[in-house]
């Protein structure tokens, strides 16, 4: 599997010095303030996530229409409205418990759907994995996502609630995230396996192929991901 991601690589050199940069940003920046952001109450932590999700959602719903998938269209828009107004601005998550379950969807998705290749692999700090498809798809997500016109053109306020997103995030996975890196012959190598494989189950909406699952004898081996 190593080699397979390797193939469609062809800026490695450039991808791991960025990298580089993205660990030592996370090092000395990101997981400190994730680590101090963690020592907020649990309450306080989930209804930040509630807000997020819930303002996010008119991108999930623009992206369903254009995948024509108009049953997860209708599951994003009573979770919207039902968490906007019962959740209180979508501090709660109501329509969980109603059983609206939520799912995430960009136009990298809608783009794939269409049979829009992914292009060669890149790593963007700030960003993370990030190649060509799903950069333009991040962009076009500006246009879909509410705080672009919450902020009326300031785009400190944007800026602020996409960092305020990837640092409860991080906080979320802290300890997974260390693991990983621990447990990795190739930490660059096993980032960009995982979010490869991440990536196909988001496009495919959660559906596995069955071709697509790890050798059980060489899963000790992360290097073979």
């Amino acid at each position: 599997r190593a080699a397979m991601d390797a193939d469609n690589d062809p800026y490695e050199g450039f991808n791991r010095k960025m990298f580089a940069v993205e660990q030592s940003l996370d090092h000395y920046v990101v997981e400190p303030v994730a680590k101090g952001y963690n020592v907020l109450p649990q309450p306080v932590r989930r209804a930040t996530r509630n807000f997020l999700n819930n303002v996010a959602a008119p991108i999930t719903m623009a992206n369903d229409v254009l995948q024509a998938d108009f049953e997860r269209f209708g599951v994003t828009f009573l979770r919207f409205g039902i968490n906007t107004t019962i959740g209180i601005g979508g501090l709660f998550d109501p329509a969980r418990h109603m059983g609206f379950e939520r799912h995430y969807e960009d136009f990298g998705q809608a783009l794939a759907i269409y049979g829009f290749a992914p292009g060669p692999y890149l790593y963007v700090p700030g960003l993370g994995p990030m190649p060509p498809r799903d950069l333009i798809g991040w962009t076009v997500d500006w246009a879909f996502d509410p705080w672009t016109y919450v902020a009326d053109g300031d785009i400190g306020v944007a800026f602020a609630s996409y960092a305020l997103d990837g640092i409860d995030a991080r906080a979320a996975n802290l300890g997974i995230i260390d693991e990983i890196e621990r447990s990795s012959v190739d930490f660059y190598a096993t980032v960009r396996s995982l979010y490869r494989q991440n990536r196909k189950s988001e496009i495919a909406n959660g559906v596995t192929d069955i071709d697509d699952l790890p050798d059980i004898d060489g899963l000790d081996d992360l290097d073979d991901f």
